[in-house]
């Protein structure tokens, strides 16, 4: 099985197909052709750095597709109290003594440095299904982990903020 992904998740990525498609392949092509008119291929270096971007393009597309050819596809709803998916979450690090805010998204759209962490991450896996005030172990390998206490959930709704990760 593939990553988990929502179906809001899937039509984004086929959004960006179809742009690399129509959009990006076309400029691409053009790019490698101008290039090409410019004589010598051994020595033009713009021949080659278009040539790369193409590939680039072509690359992403394959990528993409295959994501969503082997996708699981995961439902956005949770229970009103309890963690999931596009929940808003601030939690207490015991060991640290500092509140953070995070939300749970699927991996594809995972960045903590955004505070979007993805339900497949340690801290995700650990939280989901949890309720408000509950104590959680977030496990990082067989013999190291951490307690987190969750202090507040918000439903919050998915939104065309969250972009995609691109690659």
């Amino acid at each position: 099985m593939g990553q988990q992904l929502t179906k809001k998740d899937i039509k984004k990525i086929e959004e960006e197909i179809e742009y690399r498609k129509l959009v990006v392949r076309k400029e691409a092509i053009m790019a490698v052709k101008e290039a090409r008119a410019h004589g010598d291929l051994s020595e033009n270096f713009e021949y080659h750095a278009a040539k790369k971007e193409k590939n680039k393009n072509e690359s992403r597309i394959r990528y993409l597709e295959r994501v969503i050819r082997t996708a699981q596809i995961v439902s956005e709803e949770s229970k009103e109290d309890e963690v999931g998916l596009n929940n808003t979450v601030e939690l207490y690090f015991e060991g640290e003594g500092v509140t953070e805010r995070y939300k749970l998204v699927t991996s594809i759209r995972g960045n903590s440095l955004r505070g979007l962490i993805s339900t497949q991450s340690p801290i995700g896996k650990a939280i989901m299904g949890h309720k408000e005030k509950e104590r959680v172990f977030v496990e990082m390998d067989n013999d190291n982990g951490y307690y987190v206490r969750i202090e507040k959930i918000e439903n919050t709704k998915d939104d065309d903020k969250d972009k995609i990760r691109s690659y």
